[in-house]
C-alpha cells in the first residue's frame, strides 16, 4: 500500500511496455506511487479519479497529441506539473509546450536517477530543461502576435536571477552563485513576476521565451 505522503505520478505513454518499464523502475525508490495509461481520455479520466503530483506526458500518443492533454487538464482544473517523457520534440513544438506551461522536458534515453531527480526538482519549484536544448528552443520560437504590455526593462541583477532559473537553481543555490542573500534573490525573483505578470518559475521561463528574448 502507497504511503500516505507518496509522490503521486502519471505516466501518459501509448507504447504499453515503455510506459510500464518506466514505472517498475520509478517505483523502485518507493517513495513514488506511479499510474499508467495509454491515451488522453484515460490521462484526464485519472487525474479526476485521485489527485497527481506530477504526469510525465509523451508528446505522440498515436492519433493523439500531449498538447491536446495539456489544456484539456488545465480546462479541468488540473494543476499539479507537467513533464514532457518524449524521444524528442522540435524546437518551435518545445516553444508551444512552455508557452503551454510544462515544468520540463526529459528525453527518453535519460537515466532512471535523472527521470527520478527532475520529478523531484519541478515539485520544488524548478524547471527542468536541457540548456543547450533550451537555447535552440530561445533562437527559433516566434513570438504570439498579440504580447501583454511589457511593464519595464529587467535589472542587471533580476537578469541574472533569469539566467539561473533557467539553469533549474533553486533560490539558494542562486543565492550562492551571486554571493547574495536568499531574500534578495526572492525579491528579485518577485520583481520579475511582477514585471511579467506571472505566479511561478514556469510561467516566468514561458513568458520570457514569449516576450522578454531581447533581454535574457
Amino acid at each position: 500500500m502507497p504511503k500516505a505522503d507518496s509522490i503521486r505520478v502519471l505516466i501518459i505513454d501509448d507504447h504499453t511496455l515503455f510506459r510500464e518499464s518506466v514505472a517498475r523502475l520509478l517505483e523502485a525508490g518507493r517513495e513514488l506511487e506511479v499510474h499508467t495509461c495509454g491515451s488522453v481520455s484515460e490521462g484526464l479520466r485519472a487525474i479526476g479519479a485521485a489527485p497527481i503530483d506530477v504526469v510525465l506526458l509523451d508528446f505522440d500518443l498515436g492519433n493523439e497529441k500531449g498538447p491536446s492533454f495539456i489544456d484539456k487538464a488545465r480546462d479541468a482544473g488540473f494543476r499539479g506539473k507537467i513533464l514532457l517523457l518524449t524521444a524528442g520534440v522540435n524546437e518551435l513544438e518545445a516553444a508551444d509546450l512552455i508557452r503551454r506551461g510544462i515544468s520540463g522536458i526529459v528525453l527518453k534515453h535519460s537515466s532512471p536517477a535523472e527521470l527520478s531527480q527532475s520529478i523531484h526538482e519541478v515539485l520544488a519549484g524548478k524547471v527542468w530543461f536541457d540548456q543547450e536544448y533550451l537555447k535552440k528552443v530561445l533562437e527559433k520560437a516566434t513570438a504570439p502576435e498579440v504580447k501583454a504590455p511589457r511593464t519595464g526593462a529587467f535589472t542587471e541583477r533580476e537578469r541574472q536571477v533569469l539566467s539561473f532559473v533557467f539553469d533549474g537553481l533553486a533560490n539558494k543555490e542562486i543565492a550562492d552563485r551571486l554571493h547574495v542573500s536568499e531574500s534578495s534573490v526572492k525579491a528579485s525573483l518577485q520583481q520579475l513576476f511582477e514585471k511579467t505578470g506571472v505566479r511561478t518559475r514556469s510561467q516566468l521561463v514561458r513568458v520570457a521565451l514569449e516576450q522578454y528574448k531581447d533581454q535574457i
